[in-house]
């Protein structure tokens, strides 16, 4: 009986899917625990991948628009209570701040001192402050619309977390605008979550369902909530973005009113819209493999690492070409920008190198040693490919760029793969139980299971029972109708149900 290959993460994703991501971070040292319980510290190469999606995500928001500003990181706890729906959603995960200063206690340490007159919520979401904003921002429809977007830090006070999908603290950006119309606030929330999967898919190269969300699975407040539901390689979904409908619910609790060319006073139509380093998260989970993190090229913080070979007393040699084709590479583009190129000139082990590289997911390495200067070739290692092979050097700088793009192609070829292998439509409830239920053989049960539903309360004890919850109703089934696969009642509606993170 043969061996299983070596891998550079323990344990593999077959063996210990939860275990194998925390590896996986590790391992690209993309974040760490923090001394506060919940919260993480984004290193370097984490912070440059968040980067890298916040600079096209901005460049997406500002085309379609918007402008980005930025609101207090506190929020007045009377705020909150005038909008009775969305404080009930979120106040089981609010901190609250309730004094302002420390001073000395009889046995050495710091106790608070000074309460505050009102207590203030540490932003689990910004709607409510930055609507008392607008209320004094919007006066007439010459106003309208206010087209803003912050990029922020919020505060959810989450139980159990997990880096980068469910932090105490995490980075995301909350879009925010106001129109004169209910036609025009739709039309900027279908805008948005089609700014979300165009970003998803061509720069993550991550499939995603977009979709409405069922009204229990609503954000609170909104009337209607658009999502992006991407599938991880354990078959579970990923909420990876949102835009939300408000309709007129945060225009009455907070006032934002205007005068109407008719000169009528009317409440603004609302949205808001936001993705979260969660990104990062969806990301490692739907690309990476047993050997560590696989970058998309489009978000790769390095396309190409070079790794010097030196023998004997080579090393201005090598060095010196090393540096020539470094210079060739960076002048070549992919995506409409120069390709980012680094040389790895570190004292260690070429092999220990060329592992760092491929447990962070840099797309491409190359070795450069005497040999393969004397042929004019390049040894080139392709992330995704198993074995490392020559290349001459002329066609490599050449060709860098369309390599790139076949790579970002084949990782978003193979997670549309998995989910359309994993994705089935069940008519019955023993199908749904089936599908759903945990097998002796593999402790990871299901995928995306299409189904007709007639009534969502109905379905709410055997969703709780399995675990399973409905995803959204996709756009792209509007006209599809059928029989409830629980009560066998003519169902309008079928949505995407799924075990979900």
């Amino acid at each position: 009986m043969s061996k299983a290959p070596k891998t550079a993460i323990s344990p593999t994703r077959a063996e210990n899917y939860p275990e194998w991501y925390q590896q996986v971070i590790r391992a690209a040292d993309l974040a760490e625990s923090s001394p506060v319980r919940g919260c993480m510290v984004i290193k370097p190469w984490g912070y440059q991948l968040w980067e890298n999606m916040q600079r096209a995500l901005d460049d997406m928001f500002k085309a379609t628009g918007h402008q980005n500003a930025y609101f207090p990181l506190f929020i007045p706890m009377s705020f909150l209570e005038k909008e009775a729906e969305h404080v009930e959603g979120f106040a089981k995960e609010c901190a609250v701040v309730t004094h302002h200063r420390l001073e000395p206690d009889p046995d050495g340490g710091l106790r608070p001192a000074g309460k505050l007159e009102e207590p203030l919520i540490v932003r689990p979401t910004s709607e409510t402050i930055i609507g008392a904003t607008y209320a004094k921002w919007v006066q007439s429809h010459r106003d309208l619309p206010i087209l803003v977007n912050q990029w922020a830090n919020v505060v959810r006070w989450e139980m159990r977390t997990r880096m980068f999908l469910r932090t105490a603290e995490f980075l995301w950006q909350e879009g925010h605008t106001v129109h004169a119309t209910e036609a025009e606030a739709i039309e900027e929330t279908e805008k948005m979550v089609e700014v979300y999967r165009d970003f998803a898919e061509n720069w993550m190269a991550m499939p995603v369902i977009v979709g409405s969300k069922t009204p229990l699975e609503r954000f609170p407040g909104a009337v209607e909530t658009l999502s992006i539901e991407a599938m991880m390689q354990d078959r579970k979904a990923l909420q990876a973005g949102t835009s939300h409908f408000l309709g007129q619910n945060f225009s009455r609790a907070q006032e934002i009113k205007f005068q109407s060319e008719t000169g009528d006073i009317e409440y603004a139509w609302t949205t808001s819209w936001g993705v979260s380093t969660r990104l990062v998260g969806a990301l490692i989970m739907t690309h990476s493999d047993d050997d560590g993190l696989v970058l998309p090229p489009r978000l790769a913080p390095t396309h190409v690492v070079i790794q010097p070979i030196y023998k004997d007393d080579s090393r201005a040699e090598v060095l010196a070409y090393v540096e020539s084709l470094r210079d060739e590479l960076a002048a070549q583009t992919y995506a409409g920008a120069p390709v980012r190129v680094t040389i790895d000139d570190r004292d260690i082990r070429g092999g220990e190198k060329k592992w760092f590289h491929i447990k962070r997911g840099v797309p491409i390495r190359l070795e450069v040693g005497p040999k393969d200067i004397a042929a004019g070739t390049v040894f080139c290692g392709i992330r995704n490919q198993p074995k490392s092979v020559g290349i001459e050097r002329t066609e490599l700088v050449a060709t860098i760029g369309e390599k790139l793009a076949t790579l970002q192609q084949e990782l978003y070829d193979a997670a549309l793969k998995l989910r359309e292998d994993n994705t089935v439509e069940l008519k019955t409830e023993a199908e749904f139980r089936d599908f759903f239920s945990s097998k002796d053989d593999d402790a990871i049960a299901g995928g995306f299971a299409w189904c007709h539903f007639a009534d969502e309360d109905s379905l709410q004890p055997l969703l709780k029972e399995l675990k399973v919850t409905i995803r959204c109703v996709p756009q792209s089934d509007n006209d599809t109708e059928g029989s409830c696969f629980l009560t066998g009642k003519p169902a309008a509606k079928r949505a995407v149900f799924a075990k979900a993170y």
